[in-house]
């Protein structure tokens, strides 16, 4: 009889462990580069930043190369708000740029901008929840267009800012072309 019951567990356990790898999920889903850059709004951009990833993209699940785009995100907004800090502090004497740049700011600070938004795509990947990730990289975009187009306040922007906030929203289009390609698979 002790026989028949490790032979009903095993076979148990090989069902169990083939139906957990039969199925199919995203996470493993893999997809070549060059065909989620054609759908971005930069394909070379976005080629450079993905074949970028230490050990290369070649092979990658979207998930991770999603999670190498976050992390290239949160560099680029924590350099844009040391930037933006600095353009505050030196253009204290003309309200209109103090005004841009205090405004901008504020689209990337970790109170109510791009660095807390990255903070919610990095949670609602992990949880897979790819249709909350596509809303929050659309966010991450939003958030940054009054800094491109420097028509918040009708200031037109001289500094590096623009070629700052240019990056970071091809960055974020990234994010957003990778969570377009989850929800499909």
């Amino acid at each position: 009889m002790p026989y028949f019951s490790i032979r009903t567990s095993l076979i148990s356990s090989i069902v169990l462990l083939s139906l957990l790898l039969a199925r199919p999920s995203s996470a493993t889903k893999v997809v070549q580069v060059n065909i989620i850059c054609a759908q971005t709004r930069d394909p070379s951009f976005c080629s450079d930043i993905l074949n970028s990833k230490p050990g290369g993209a070649k092979g990658v699940d979207l998930v991770s190369l999603a999670q190498y785009t976050i992390g290239v995100a949160r560099f680029n907004a924590t350099k844009t708000v040391e930037l933006l800090n600095m353009l505050v502090a030196r253009k204290g004497s003309d309200p209109r740029a103090k005004s841009h740049y205090s405004t901008c700011l504020t689209h990337f600070d970790k109170y109510r901008g791009a660095l807390k938004h990255l903070y919610y795509v990095q949670q609602v990947l992990r949880n897979g929840d790819y249709f909350s990730l596509l809303k929050a990289a659309t966010l991450l975009i939003v958030d940054v267009e009054d800094c491109i187009t420097g028509d918040d306040y009708g200031y037109f922007d001289m500094s590096i800012l623009p070629q700052y906030a240019d990056v970071f929203e091809k960055v974020a289009d990234i994010i957003l072309t990778v969570s377009k390609f989850l929800i499909r698979n």
